[in-house]
């Protein structure tokens, strides 16, 4: 009879394994990181690939996969010696390509750790959870993973593990407020870990204070604050302020602490910095950033308690492969609430997230989302920069499912055309669950992706009645059942047809309801699009009664608003279309709002339905003329090339603005008062003004295309916009060439060469930039030739072509000054410095950078530029060994960068600063700056942040620095 042996496994500090008591030794370093992996995974199998990267790195041996084998029969013969050779074994198991640890809480410590936090989180109370959570907590005997390599300590498992860790410390700490003394030791030894991390040294101060011991903790607070004066000249951020208070507000003269009661008196004070002018620093966010999109709740939701259930059953059921859900429909039929409805119901079953996007398959007035488009929102949403952005559909789909894959996120995807259009954004993993509505029955995705259907049908008559007792009131139903049940059979049983009479008789509460319905009754206006062959759904009667209570001004904004491509609407852009005061705007706005024609979905901002949409298009058709129309459609387009001018000359002043024709009465543009005002706006009208680019497109506005291309062009190559700037840049080549603009043309080639190098599209890039250098050459437009050859030179450098750069920036300086603009010629000064710093001549570098701000100093408007020189002159002074100097540097960069709130190249200044504080043997400092880079980066670009965060680890691993100091990209993305 075969005798059960017993394993242990520990990750949670030095890798370890027991055999029936015993310690096995685990062998030569890259057998014990096989292993230290294998438990970092918890039981999930751990791929191929990842067993050879974390192994070898970028340099594997011959046949990487035969060495896995046999490091794989290694670690199996360690396990269980009395195998016979080839064979299987119980522990190290293949699967999904890979191999798994067959483990359980039983055998491994990060399985006990999880299940230990899941019983102390149910526990019910403090009493109950802080045994379990210290039980958890010191499973945890030192650094994750010790004894394998050091350069394998940053692999993301090992790191993850750190960050549950802390992170449960932290969930402990505010679960166990009545039995905080428990946890003293555990915050002891993380606040010693994690010196700079102010959430959790709040905490402990916390701690001290509830246990009795004040002074202590005023004490603890008191170091803080002093390391931060003295060493940056900042005080604490906002936990340890707000924790100070608490302590304060005691009241109790503080008692003199407990001997042994604090941390130990011959311990060295905890480095807290920060940069100057910091907010405070929470814990670093996950580089994969959680989205939540999913639109507001419907208050007045009722009925579809049978479809509810059915989705009820699908969200919970657990499948093999992915799971959808198909909603379809007429239009208005309520798709979308139903999903929103139950989207949110389900939520919490979802804990990494949920997206959302209309994808416009049935909008009356353009075409439908391009699944590209529509991919890059997901991912930006994501946590991927447009920096980082794929160049291609099949390449941000895989991104799309790589950054899925293993996560239970919620998917709704709203107004989809057809199966095609949806197959892109499916996601590969079989957590997810996607929600599509369509007024296509989806047939490609229900036969082929084994997605569940559901066709909406009218509501029912008892749903319909609900429904109007939910906004009218039992009372009043009940008292004209007559009118009630014509009123419902007009609309169709339509939710949104329901709604409209509904705020209609809600707003007029003496009106009988059989007045309501005999106006039904009479019109005889129809929705063509929207039609049912059953009168009762005739929509269009609904929508015109609701139309023809509005005030004659609120109904003109409303048909001149259809006009407008969407996404949506500011006020001061329909004030535009209407060439009406701003606050006659805001009360025509407040009209339909109330009317329900229109939703102010966030401050300031309007939209609407695609029915109304439909409705307003049709009445602007039939009671606005061509000219009327044409003259609207031309006072929105004024309305935002103006202000995207202005916008463009404060956040690039030294950049040739676009040529403007006098705006059209009434349509104002906007006030903007200074560069950081320019990025917001541009921030929050971007999808605005790229639609507003295919509306000039669509009415033969030649000029305003090409003019908005042109001004946008800034916006769009600083922010990372690349795709849609080189689209936008190709639309108004086009109109600028069609309008025989030669100077645009040679302008918009230069973009589109920016634009195509972004993408890596070089041999593009060379065509367009030669055109650019050809056309100002032609037009003897010395300021536009030098604009192409500053790009040229940036396109040089990008191909490693240093000399040439060096050229193309000279030629551009000596242009600059002959015309003197010295704005600009400052910029051909960062080129050089930049170029010559590439090449490592970092003295000749710093003599351009100085030279570039001493041309700066006192012009208006300049921040960006003034911020990116400063940043690029640290890193000169950095690589000289001028170290104090470089530090001066960053910070002035910083200030720069704050005022204009440019968060992400505020970023790649502090990983600048603690680089520096680094080589200057100040780790705390380096720590302190590189984790509010990371909690900058992580919303934006997890790539970056997983590197500063394995170079932040490695801080606590007493490793040597790693090479500090990347040279700069060739123009920094603020002064470019």
């Amino acid at each position: 009879m075969a005798t059960t042996v017993t394993m242990r496994f520990a990750v949670l500090g030095p890798v370890r394994v027991w055999r029936d008591g015993g310690e096995v030794p685990l062998g030569a370093a890259q057998q014990r990181l096989l292993l230290a992996l294998l438990m970092a995974h918890a039981g999930r199998p751990v791929a191929m690939e990842e067993m050879q990267l974390a192994l070898w790195g970028e340099a594997p041996p011959g046949s990487p996969a035969n060495a896995v084998y046999r490091h794989v029969g290694v670690v199996r013969r360690l396990l269980e010696p009395e195998l016979p050779m080839r064979a299987t074994g119980r522990w190290l198991v293949r699967d999904a390509g890979g191999y798994r640890l067959n483990a359980s809480p039983e055998t491994l410590d990060v399985l006990r750790f999880r299940e230990l936090v899941r019983r102390a989180r149910e526990a019910g109370g403090a009493e109950a959870a802080v045994p379990l959570y210290l039980e958890a907590l010191n499973l945890r005997t030192g650094t994750v993973a010790t004894g394998v390599p050091v350069e394998a300590r940053s692999h993301p498992a090992f790191n993850a593990l750190e960050r549950e860790h802390l992170g449960v410390v932290k969930e402990a700490a505010d679960a166990g407020a009545g039995a905080v003394g428990q946890l003293l030791a555990v915050l002891h030894r993380a606040a010693a870990e994690h010196p700079l991390d102010e959430l959790l040294q709040a905490h402990l101060v916390r701690a001290l204070a509830a246990t009795g011991q004040r002074a202590a903790a005023l004490d603890t607070w008191q170091r803080v604050r002093t390391v931060l004066a003295s060493e940056l000249g900042v005080e604490p951020g906002s936990e340890l302020r707000a924790v100070q208070k608490e302590v304060l507000r005691e009241g109790a003269p503080a008692k003199p602490a407990a001997p042994g009661s604090s941390a130990p008196t011959g311990a060295k004070p905890a480095r807290l910095s920060v940069v100057p002018d910091a907010p405070a620093r929470r814990p670093a966010p996950d580089p994969f950033v959680r989205p939540t999109q999913l639109p507001s709740e419907l208050g007045a939701f009722t009925g579809r308690r049978a479809e509810l259930a059915q989705l009820a059953e699908l969200s919970a059921k657990e499948a093999p492969g992915m799971r959808i859900a198909a909603i379809s429909g007429m239009g208005g039929i309520g798709k979308t609430t139903l999903a929103v409805r139950w989207a949110h119901r389900v939520a919490h079953r979802f804990p990494d997230g949920q997206l959302y996007v209309n994808l416009r398959g049935f909008d009356p007035g353009g075409a439908a989302t391009d699944p590209g488009e529509a991919l890059r929102g997901f991912l930006e949403a994501l946590g991927v920069p447009p920096q980082r952005m794929p160049t291609g559909t099949d390449a941000q789909t895989g991104l799309y499912r790589s950054l899925l894959a293993r996560r239970r996120v919620l998917i709704l995807l709203d107004n989809a055309l057809d199966s095609e259009q949806v197959r892109p954004l499916l996601p590969g993993s079989p957590g997810c669950l996607v929600v599509v509505t369509s007024r296509d029955r989806l047939f490609g995705l229900v036969t082929a992706e084994g997605a569940h259907p559901l066709a909406l049908d009218r509501l029912s008559l008892a749903e319909a009645r609900e429904s109007l007792v939910r906004r009218l009131g039992a009372d009043r139903v009940s008292a004209e059942p007559d009118a009630v049940a014509e009123i419902i059979a007009r609309c169709g049983g339509l939710p949104l047809a329901l709604a409209v009479v509904a705020t209609r008789a809600a707003t007029r509460p003496a009106f009988p309801l059989a007045s309501i319905a005999a106006d039904l009754r009479e019109a005889r206006d129809s929705l063509d699009a929207f039609a049912d062959p059953d009168p009762a759904g005739d929509v269009r009667a609904v929508l015109s009664w609701s139309y023809r209570t509005l005030s004659p001004g609120a109904a003109r904004l409303l048909r001149l608003l259809s006009l407008h491509p969407r996404p949506d609407v500011t006020m001061p852009a329909a004030a535009a279309v209407a060439a009406a005061a701003p606050e006659e705007t805001r009360r025509l706005l407040a009209e339909l709002v109330r009317a329900h024609l229109l939703t102010e979905h966030t401050p300031g901002r309007y939209t609407c339905h695609n029915l109304l949409r439909t409705y307003a298009m049709e009445r602007a058709a039939r009671d606005e003329g061509p000219a009327e129309r044409d003259a609207a459609v031309r006072r929105l387009l004024d309305h935002h090339l103006h202000t995207a001018h202005a916008a463009g000359r404060l956040y690039s002043p030294w950049w040739t603005a676009s040529s403007l024709t006098e705006a059209a009465d009434g349509a104002r543009p906007e006030s903007i008062a200074d560069d950081g005002q320019a990025l917001r706006w541009y921030t929050a009208q971007r999808r605005v003004l790229h639609a507003l680019a295919a509306t000039a497109a669509q009415h033969g506005h030649d000029g305003h295309l090409w003019r908005l291309a042109w001004t946008l062009e800034r916006f769009m190559d600083r922010q990372g916009h690349w795709h849609e700037s080189a689209a936008l840049q190709r639309a108004g080549l086009d109109a600028a060439v069609r309008d025989g603009h030669r100077t645009a043309q040679a302008h918009l080639h230069r973009g589109l060469a920016r634009a195509s190098a972004r993408l890596e599209r070089y041999e593009d890039a060379r065509v367009h930039i030669r055109h650019s250098l050809d056309l100002f050459t032609e037009l003897g437009d010395p300021r536009g030739l030098a604009h192409a050859h500053r790009s040229h030179g940036w396109l040089l450098d990008r191909l490693g072509d240093h000399d040439g750069a060096l050229d193309a920036a000279g030629r551009a300086l000596v242009l600059y000054r002959a015309v003197g603009d010295h704005v600009a010629e400052t910029s051909a000064l960062h080129a050089l410095g930049c170029t010559h710093a590439l090449r490592g001549d970092h003295r000749r570098a710093a003599a351009h950078f100085e030279e570039a701000l001493t041309g700066l100093d006192g012009l208006d408007g300049t921040r960006y530029a003034e911020a990116g020189t400063w940043d690029s002159l640290g890193i000169a002074r950095h690589h000289l060994g001028e170290h104090q100097q470089a530090i001066a540097c960053y910070q002035c960069a910083l200030r720069l960068y704050r005022e204009v709130g440019d968060t992400f190249s505020e970023a790649g200044t502090l990983r600048h600063l603690g680089d520096t504080y680094l080589t200057t043997g100040d780790p705390g400092a380096a720590r302190t700056v590189w984790e509010r880079a990371l909690h900058l980066l992580a919303p934006t670009d997890p790539t970056a942040a997983a590197e500063l965060r394995a170079r932040i680890l490695a801080l606590g691993d007493e490793v040597s620095a790693p090479r500090i100091g990347a040279v700069p990209e060739p123009h920094p993305p603020a002064t470019t």
